[in-house]
């Protein structure tokens, strides 16, 4: 008797675990556990930062010049080491040496960004206009790269936190979430999604078809439009007034 009530609690538990699986198979990809995103997008933009960096005007670096670049260039180094193929959660300092990247990069190029509105406010700037679009130029560019992987690496904890499946409320509201039947089943944020929101939010000084929804997300948004809107008007005005 109690073998026949031990087979039937037994498959009740199967079929409870099955039910179960099949919940988390309908849920989108992006709000169940799924492999690490690939590194190559994120690595090659981090290149183009570094790069971008390190062709600054040396008066506009955080001195000495070579530091901060050789750092980043570390730091890269190491992630690519523990991670060579996938963002994949292993361990909590593979995180912290993913933030310290990205605020050294914040670093160099908001210092950057800095000397170089003073320059013009004050007017010490007095480059040609071609150097200086190119300059400001490479400035803004380095600045839709650093908020996009601001955006990456805190959007539900990080592209770690993601992996797992952790946190089921979005920062960011994508329109794949919104309508699942325009994308695969298996579709969730990467980080060129995260560097499209960047760009655009730099370019039309708010939001376009990605939504802020958290508080932290609104404000990053926020500075973000206003330092590119700062840095794009005084480079385009003075190179303007250069060129007259």
């Amino acid at each position: 008797m109690t073998d026949g009530r031990d087979d039937a609690e037994s498959r009740l538990a199967r079929i409870e675990r099955l039910l179960q699986s099949g919940e988390r198979q309908a849920a989108p990809a992006w709000r169940r556990a799924t492999r690490g995103e690939p590194r190559w997008a994120v690595t090659a933009v981090i290149l183009v930062a570094v790069l971008l960096q390190a062709t600054l005007p040396h008066r506009l670096a955080f001195q000495p010049y070579w530091v901060l670049p050789v750092l980043e260039l570390l730091l890269l180094a190491g992630l690519i080491a523990a991670n060579p193929r996938r963002v994949e959660p292993r361990t909590r300092w593979l995180r912290w040496l993913g933030l310290a990247l990205i605020c050294l990069i914040s670093l160099a190029n908001g210092w950057a960004a800095v000397r170089l509105v003073a320059g013009l406010v004050d007017g010490t700037e007095r480059a040609d206009a071609g150097p200086l679009l190119l300059t400001g130029g490479g400035i803004w560019l380095t600045n839709v790269i650093v908020f996009a992987l601001w955006y990456w690496e805190w959007d539900r904890g990080g592209p770690m936190a993601r992996a797992r499946g952790h946190h089921q409320f979005a920062d960011f509201l994508f329109v794949q979430m919104q309508s699942p039947e325009t994308a695969p089943p298996d579709w969730e944020p990467a980080f060129l999604d995260y560097l499209y929101l960047s760009f655009t939010n730099s370019t039309a000084f708010s939001p376009t078809d990605v939504m802020p929804l958290s508080r932290w997300a609104k404000m990053l948004m926020m500075v973000q439009s206003s330092v590119s809107l700062v840095t794009v008007v005084l480079v385009v005005a003075r190179a303007v007034n250069i060129l007259r």
